[in-house]
């Protein structure tokens, strides 16, 4: 089995209210720790399959331009998503299964351009807007029962688990797979950045707490008993432990190494990104509103968030 990482986003930064703060509250954290951020999903190549772990953003998505009150920012592109995976050898065609951590955009954004693989999701984000029309989908219903501690799994192929992850969305998952006696934990978004792991913090992006905090303890629980490889979506530790065959142990946190991110005046297009989900506002498709003259309580129409998490596009 490989597993290889699809960079397409690098240099943005989390804030330490945005990742810290789901429970004590934003206001108890230091608005001006900027942890390290990038995107990347994953490939498992198993010899015989090529299954991806999520599909990036969809191609042309804008980037943001962040200030020093943005909570969150992706970062700038390396490339799209699509030419990060050819780079590592691999054409759409070839991928035969895609197991689908969440609905959100960073991680759904081009799974149209894999119309003959199987897309694997949580029955309950079946409904999800980003997931409409698309014919090639497979409810999972976790059929397998308990794998290790979490109560419901669904093994996908041999050695490979979609496991029941939900809090960050109603229907969020994990994946893990085994290999050489080293378990690879595919997280999404139970933390954003390794540091939230260590210091047992849930992030402020979440659909139902209490099922977060519940996951996000059987997480830590698990690469306390399991000898694990810690997979983000949103921080470079992610590819920086696959690459180092790095495993978790959550009474040595690895050094923090702090985003240096310069701020930088760009002009603005007067669109806005949710760093959440994705979703774009464009005053274009909204009778010419500008964003700042929205409401202090308008809510990102798709993940319900709120103006705060947006960043100039």
């Amino acid at each position: 089995m490989k597993v290889k990482a699809v960079k397409f986003r690098k240099e943005g930064f989390y804030t330490q209210p945005f990742v810290f703060g789901g429970e004590e509250g934003p206001d108890q954290f230091d608005h001006n720790v900027r942890y390290r951020g990038s995107l990347q999903n994953y490939v498992i190549d198993t010899g015989t399959e090529v299954i991806l772990v999520d599909t990036g953003l969809p191609a042309g998505f804008p980037e943001e331009t962040p200030d020093e009150t943005s909570l969150a920012y992706t970062g700038k592109d390396i490339c799209s998503y699509l030419d990060a995976l050819v780079a590592l050898g691999y054409q759409p065609e070839q991928v035969t299964k895609i197991l689908l951590t969440h609905r959100h955009g960073d991680h759904s954004g081009e799974l149209r351009s894999f119309p003959k693989a199987k897309i694997y999701v949580n029955a309950e984000e079946i409904q999800a807007e980003e997931l409409q029309n698309l014919p090639n989908l497979v409810p999972v219903t976790f059929t397998d029962g308990p794998y290790h501690n979490f109560p419901e799994a669904q093994q996908i192929c041999k050695g490979i688990w979609f496991v029941k992850a939900k809090g960050h969305t109603q229907g969020n998952s994990l994946v893990i797979a085994e290999d050489e006696e080293l378990f690879y934990m595919f997280e999404a978004d139970i933390t954003y950045v390794d540091e939230a792991l260590y210091a047992n913090k849930l992030s402020v992006v979440y659909d139902d707490l209490a099922a977060a905090r519940d996951t996000l303890d059987r997480v830590r629980d698990f690469v306390r008993q399991n000898p694990t490889i810690y997979l983000s979506t949103h921080s470079p530790q992610g590819y920086e432990n696959l690459e180092a065959r790095r495993v978790i142990d959550l009474d040595r946190p690895v050094p923090t190494i702090l985003s240096d991110f310069q701020f930088e005046d760009r002009e603005a297009s007067g669109k806005y990104v949710c760093s959440i989900c994705g979703y774009v506002y464009d005053p274009a498709e909204h009778e010419g509103v500008a964003f700042e003259d929205l409401p202090d309580d308008w809510k990102c129409p798709r993940c319900r968030k709120g103006k705060e998490k947006f960043n100039r596009a």
